[in-house]
């Protein structure tokens, strides 16, 4: 498979993981969607340079457009390949809706860390 294909099935897994399986719902709040829209300025940011300057690069055969990294188009954008656009939104909605998930169930609800480590600065033993 190709790295389009892959990203393609893990966008609509994760679509019908957040809506479906799981149920929380992620992609239906606003909320996620503007602080999704701080995540993709960085993310356009840090990719665009990662692989502007040539750091990261991809095989043409496995995106779509070419190998060579243009500023818009040529299936990128800011240097970065669509499809680093569509795995990072999974990556992103899949930790929130887990996220979402488990706090629901009570999982650690207060945090038990323990007693600090013997080298933590004001431990009184």
């Amino acid at each position: 498979m190709t790295y389009t294909q892959l990203t393609l099935l893990g966008v609509a897994a994760t679509v019908v993981l957040d809506l479906v399986v799981l149920r929380t719902r992620v992609l239906l709040r606003r909320t996620f969607w503007v602080a999704y829209a701080i995540i993709v300025f960085f993310q356009l940011l840090t990719n665009g340079v990662l692989t502007g300057f040539r750091i990261v690069r991809y095989d043409g055969a496995a995106i779509i457009g070419s190998g060579t990294p243009v500023l818009v188009g040529d299936g990128r954008l800011v240097f970065a390949p669509v499809e680093d656009l569509l795995f990072g939104f999974a990556l992103v909605v899949q930790t929130l809706a887990w996220w979402v998930f488990w706090g629901r169930r009570g999982v650690q609800r207060t945090p038990t860390a323990g007693p600090a480590p013997t080298w933590w600065p004001g431990r009184r033993d």
